[in-house]
C-alpha cells in the first residue's frame, strides 16, 4: 500500500488532520501526520525554524518512509502545503502523488495581511505577545473557518517557542513572497497533483487556487461554503475527493 502523510501549516499542529484521516479510515497504507518542529514540542537544539529547514526536515521524514514502501502519497495543508511543494520539486523521485490545500507557491501573491506583520520585526513580536492568550488567538480567527473543536485542541500548544518559530519561518519567506528557484523549481513537480481549496479563504483568494491548479495542469477540488480549513470543516467531502484521487493512481 502506498504511505499517506499529512503536513500541517500555521498555526496548527496535527490535530488539524484527525477529522480528515478519520473520514478517509483504515485502508491498511501506512499513515503519518508529523508535528513540525517546534510546533508541539521544543524544536532540536540548533534549528533555524526558516522554510528551507522546514523543507529539509520534511524530506528527512519521507526518505525513510520511502525508502521502506516505496513512493508515498504526500498532503499538506496552508505552510505544509508550501512545504509539500518544495519538497515533492527538490525530490520528486519519493513522492506518487501531492495533494496541497489552501495554499500554493505563486509569484505573483504576496502574502495575506497578518504573513506580512508576522514578518516584520517588531510588530511580529507585538502581535504574537498580544495573542499570548489562546483566547486573542482565537478571535483574530474568527472567520476563518477552524471549527472551534479543533482550535481548542490546538490551543494547548500555543507556546511562546511555537510562536517564535512561526516568526522566523514567516521571515525566511518575506511573508509568503516566493521567488527564484521556489518558482523556478516547480517544473520539476511529479505529474500526479490535486488542488483542494475552500471556496471563501480570507488570507487566499480562490482564485490563486484556480490559478495554480490551471498553471501546473492538475485538477481543482472547491469546497463551497467553507474557509481557509476548508479540510477540518469537510472532511468526509475531501476524504471523497481524496481517496477516489488516490484510486484512480492505483488503477492506472
Amino acid at each position: 500500500m502506498i504511505p499517506k502523510i499529512f503536513i500541517h501549516g500555521v498555526p496548527d499542529t496535527p490535530h488539524v488532520w484527525q477529522p480528515l484521516i478519520e473520514a478517509i479510515g483504515e485502508s491498511g497504507a501506512p499513515i503519518q501526520a508529523p508535528a513540525m518542529p517546534g510546533f508541539v514540542e521544543q524544536a532540536p537544539e540548533g534549528f533555524a525554524a526558516t522554510k528551507e529547514a522546514y523543507t529539509d526536515w520534511l524530506i528527512g521524514r519521507v526518505e525513510p518512509l520511502a525508502a521502506e514502501h516505496g513512493q508515498v502519497d504526500i498532503v499538506g495543508h496552508d505552510w505544509g502545503a508550501i512545504l509539500t511543494l518544495r519538497a515533492a520539486s527538490l525530490r520528486p523521485d519519493l513522492f506518487r502523488s501531492w495533494a496541497v490545500s489552501n495554499a500554493m507557491i505563486a509569484a505573483d501573491y504576496k502574502g495575506h495581511r497578518a504573513a506580512k506583520l508576522w514578518a516584520t520585526p517588531v510588530l511580529g513580536e507585538l502581535f504574537m505577545w498580544s495573542s499570548r492568550n489562546p483566547a486573542r488567538l482565537k478571535k483574530a480567527l474568527d472567520g476563518s473557518g477552524l471549527p472551534d473543536d479543533v482550535f481548542d485542541k490546538e490551543a494547548a500548544y500555543w507556546t511562546q517557542h511555537k510562536r517564535e518559530c512561526i516568526l522566523s519561518l514567516y521571515r525566511s519567506a518575506a511573508g509568503l513572497s516566493f521567488r527564484g528557484q521556489w518558482v523556478d523549481d516547480l517544473k520539476n513537480l511529479p505529474e500526479h497533483g490535486l488542488v483542494i481549496w475552500g471556496e471563501n479563504d480570507p488570507y487566499v483568494d480562490l482564485s490563486f487556487g484556480k490559478a495554480f491548479a490551471k498553471r501546473h495542469s492538475v485538477p481543482i477540488h472547491v469546497v463551497r461554503d467553507t474557509g481557509h480549513w476548508a479540510i477540518a470543516q469537510r472532511p468526509d467531502t475531501i476524504a471523497e475527493r481524496l481517496t477516489s484521487f488516490w484510486s484512480d493512481l492505483d488503477q492506472a
